[in-house]
């Protein structure tokens, strides 16, 4: 029976972010994962490392240790950092007021407020008309996450000795030993990150949390022919992230919302732009809820993130080049960690932020486990 001192299922965002705590331990370490290679919701994201807007305190936290986690990444394992920084565009005097109550507080010092001739002035194309003032902040980092996960399991395997099974399924856990489909292995640790498989391992703890998944829409747009210097955000973002709407401020910029952009709060909409080496835009998305939900693309809901971007962009978008949907598991939480064992660790973000977070979880997680 082989034997390590880790094992990982799951090779998402959050399991590599394990593995890569682990073998900075010295520890010996096997990633299991049932696909050939990553499918689901670490690659079907928008790569960015979102610091702003988090959560106050842990999830604030976590952000900050995991970016700089990503720029040590981007010297060892040549991780390409695309874009730095992110320009929240206010379309509405609700939102500057909420982004100004922001920058007054401990998050916000190091941000930088704008009026709408300098956010129009910072990305080339957005329509100053369209805007009431910004908020830039300096440490957002945006990957390409569809190549960089097979970059950091290359990084991870070839360089430090982490070993791989793809293609092969766990059936079981009973610590140290770990079932699957190819054989049984032995492990002194172990730690799961299912993604949004609520049913194949520990389904009795995941119940307990009123875990669901989250339906998101996403398009890809054609090279606009300029260059954005950082992500960008709008009005309908501030509402999705608990470091803004935690305020007092966000109950206004909400009610003006839904008078205005009704539509787009009830299909969870917000825009997120940011831009790919090729040029491409990656723009989106929408939040559907449920423990089912079907696999197809709304064209209204794409039109309802289409409209946003339109209006920040003088009412032109490029050609829509790919569409795509994906999942991810949600709960009222940031993230869960359960112990089903002494031994092993149930770790689930349920709060779409993996890439910006899961480098602090997993090291988090190993230090409990090997303290």
């Amino acid at each position: 029976m082989d034997r390590y001192d880790l094992a990982v299922v799951g090779s998402g965002i959050v399991g590599l972010a394990h593995a890569l705590a682990a073998m900075r331990r010295g520890l010996r370490v096997v990633v299991i994962d049932r696909d050939q290679k990553a499918n689901g919701a670490s690659i079907r994201n928008f790569g960015l490392v979102v610091v702003t807007g988090q959560d106050i305190g842990v999830s604030r936290q976590r952000a900050e240790r995991s970016r700089q986690i990503w720029l040590d990444l981007a010297d060892e394992a040549g991780v390409k950092i695309l874009q730095r920084g992110k320009l929240v565009a206010a379309q509405r005097p609700e939102a500057l007021a909420l982004l100004e109550a922001f920058k007054a507080g401990p998050d916000g010092r190091d941000c930088k407020l704008m009026t709408a001739r300098e956010a129009a002035a910072h990305l080339d194309g957005l329509d100053e008309n369209a805007l009431v003032g910004g908020l830039y902040s300096p440490f957002e980092l945006r990957v390409e996450s569809r190549e960089v996960l097979p970059r950091l399991a290359s990084f991870l395997a070839d360089r430090h000795g982490v070993e791989f099974r793809n293609g092969i399924s766990v059936t079981s856990i009973a610590a140290p030993v770990v079932e699957t489909s190819s054989g049984r292995l032995h492990a002194e640790k172990i730690v799961v990150c299912p993604g949004d498989d609520f049913a194949s391992l520990y389904p009795e703890r995941m119940g307990q949390y009123g875990i669901r998944r989250c339906k998101l829409q996403m398009l890809r747009l054609a090279d606009p022919g300029r260059r954005f210097p950082s992500a960008l955000t709008s009005d309908l973002s501030l509402l999705r992230y608990g470091g803004f709407s935690c305020l007092p401020q966000a109950g206004a910029l909400r009610e003006r919302l839904t008078e205005q952009r009704g539509a787009a709060l009830e299909n969870g909409v917000h825009l997120i732009v940011v831009q790919s080496a090729d040029g491409s835009l990656v723009i989106g998305d929408s939040h559907h809820y449920g423990m089912t939900l079907d696999p197809f693309g709304s064209e209204a809901v794409d039109q309802l993130i289409l409209d946003e971007f339109r209006t920040l962009f003088g009412g032109k978008a490029p050609e829509v080049t790919a569409r795509w949907t994906g999942t991810y598991a949600s709960a009222g939480h940031a993230m869960i960690r359960d112990a089903p064992h002494d031994d092993v660790r149930l770790v689930i973000v349920t709060s779409g932020t993996g890439a910006s977070t899961g480098f602090a979880i997993g090291e988090e997680t190993i230090a409990e486990l090997f303290a």
